[in-house]
């Protein structure tokens, strides 16, 4: 089942601007390994946080060094979540984070779809309507 969903969209040059203009963000947004990479990588994990946050309702106090992109060997990517975010996961119920990125003429864009178990499949529920025999 579909706990959230969330989209984001970031225009690579004013990101660049202002992690130039502001150099302790980068501390702020990204893990060390993530501040090491390219500017659209950057900009392209950051719209994956923000797409996080709306998927899991944009918790108050969620700590951006708590979600990591990291790519698999396959070379999908999917986050490592700790912290204060692993525990907006599980107070969700999630057990499924799939994310989508993409850089393309100074757009980096990322949806985020978080997904549970569905509650009407359930043992003792009779199918989608959830209803106990």
């Amino acid at each position: 089942m579909i706990v959230g969903v969330g989209i984001d969209v970031v225009d690579v040059g004013r990101f660049g601007a202002s992690l130039e203009r502001t150099p302790a963000l980068a501390e702020r947004l990204f893990t060390p390994t993530e501040r090491a990479m390219a500017l659209n990588s950057k900009a392209a994990r950051f719209a994956a946080k923000e797409a996080l946050a709306k998927a899991l309702g944009a918790p108050a106090g969620m700590l951006w060094q708590d979600a990591e992109v990291h790519r698999g060997a396959d070379g999908r990517p999917h986050f490592e979540v700790r912290g204060t975010v692993q525990a907006a996961v599980r107070a969700l119920g999630i057990t499924s984070i799939h994310v989508s990125l993409s850089h393309d003429a100074g757009i980096a864009s990322a949806v985020v779809v978080a997904e549970g178990p569905d509650p009407a499949l359930a043992p003792g529920t009779a199918g989608r309507g959830g209803v106990a025999p």
